[in-house]
């Protein structure tokens, strides 16, 4: 029952405050710090470890002591147990050992395992385990772009010098092969570089290497170099070669410049002369389309016209082989009435005397309505006049007509 309970009084064994309680045999067990207070921390403890040094085999020498001042308890030694302790450490050790075996591999890696430096396999991301001190684990990262900067000078086609500022960019393809196969994997890329570069300005010229051939200097030597990476077997892969600068040597490089400057201003003239002409040759193409659709209206005009002329003079021909004085006067009455009538001028046979040229006779016509144009004729003598001339041109015609036909 509980040691405060009622009836328990000072007889009661089980208070841990009163007497210490009572033995084995029943005698109540003094209390050894002799104030009737609580037991002492020393003696509790001092009990545990006989407790545990009789779980491992030890002499319980700390029993209890009897009314008599003898030491209680069996008084014999316990069987000691030599396997206890070993077997204790072996399993703590153990279970250290596989809760160290866990680890995991990041989403950007890969794991070699090695067992006892021999290859095993190549793991992916997430979290393995693996026998600490038996397996060795080599996580690479396959996914982080490395940088490779080389600078060097070399010998060109021409036997000129030139220098080249050259950056590699790669990643790890096989992680196998760049823990594996090459010991110091960078400087095998470092090595293969400057070999694939020397190799490449030796077959070109140095003008192309400092202007325009920069751009097939670093392919090729992508090329060039990546061949070399998959023959060595160090597991990576380039993502990009640029060529960051090429110079020619210092002691020469003012010289250099000048030509370069002169280079860039021929190319310049040549692309102003390239627009220029790419703006006037297709205005030019132009007019000579047009001229060419001008001529090619005219030529058609002209043939059919000729052709016209040469069928009218054939039906003339005709014509005048079947009545040719009918056709000759028909020609002539024609000729001279298209004359007549693209000219101002006028010529009267007058019968007193000379022939008379009267400038213009339009004008004549014009102020016979009443407008004084020279100031000194007036309407009704302009009209008379025009009359007078009029009946005067009939009769000369008349005349000069007959005399022509008395002349054939």
């Amino acid at each position: 029952m509980a040691w405060n309970e009622p009836g328990g009084g000072k007889n009661n064994s089980n208070d841990p405050w009163g007497g210490g309680g009572r033995n084995d045999n029943g005698d109540r067990r003094p209390n050894n710090n002799g104030n009737g207070g609580p037991p002492d921390l020393d003696e509790a403890l001092k009990d545990l470890q006989n407790k545990l040094g009789g779980l491992f085999g030890k002499k319980n020498g700390g029993g209890n002591n009897n009314g008599n001042g003898q030491q209680g308890g069996d008084g014999g030694d316990h069987k000691r147990n030599a396997f206890a302790l070993p077997a204790l450490v072996v399993v703590v050790l153990s279970g250290v050992w596989f809760a160290s075996g866990f680890y995991l591999v990041d989403q950007s890696e890969r794991g070699v395992v090695l067992r006892f430096g021999e290859y095993t396999e190549t793991v992916g991301p997430g979290l393995h385990w693996n026998a600490p001190f038996v397996d060795e684990v080599r996580e690479v990262n396959v996914t982080k772009v490395r940088s490779l900067t080389q600078t060097a000078s070399m010998l060109t086609q021409d036997e000129n010098i030139v220098k080249v500022k050259m950056s590699v960019q790669y990643v790890v393809s096989n992680p196998r092969d760049y823990v594996l196969n090459v010991r110091a994997p960078e400087m095998s890329l470092e090595n293969a570089t400057d070999s694939a570069l020397r190799y490449v300005a030796g077959q070109t010229e140095m003008n192309d290497i400092l202007t325009s051939g920069r751009e097939l200097l670093a392919s090729n030597v992508t090329t060039r170099l990546q061949s070399y990476l998959d023959a060595y077997g160090v597991g990576l892969q380039l993502k990009a070669v640029n060529v960051e600068s090429t110079s020619a040597p210092d002691q020469v490089q003012d010289a250099f410049d000048d030509v370069i400057r002169a280079r860039e201003d021929r190319e310049r003239s040549i692309n102003e002369a390239r627009g220029y002409a790419n703006s006037v040759l297709p205005q030019a193409r132009g007019e000579a389309y047009r001229m060419e659709r001008e001529a090619d209206i005219y030529s058609r005009n002209a043939t059919a016209q000729a052709q016209g002329e040469a069928n009218r003079f054939l039906s003339l021909n005709e014509a005048y082989v079947k009545a040719p004085d009918i056709t000759r006067e028909r020609l002539y009455l024609d000729t001279m009435s298209d004359i007549f009538s693209h000219t101002n001028k006028a010529l009267v046979n007058v019968s007193g005397g000379n022939a008379m040229m009267y400038l213009p006779l339009d004008k004549l016509g014009q102020n016979a309505g009443g407008s004084n144009a020279s100031g000194s004729i007036n309407g009704s003598d302009n009209a008379s006049a025009l009359k007078s001339i009029a009946n005067d041109v009939v009769n000369s015609s008349s005349s000069r007509n007959s005399t022509l036909r008395e002349g054939r």
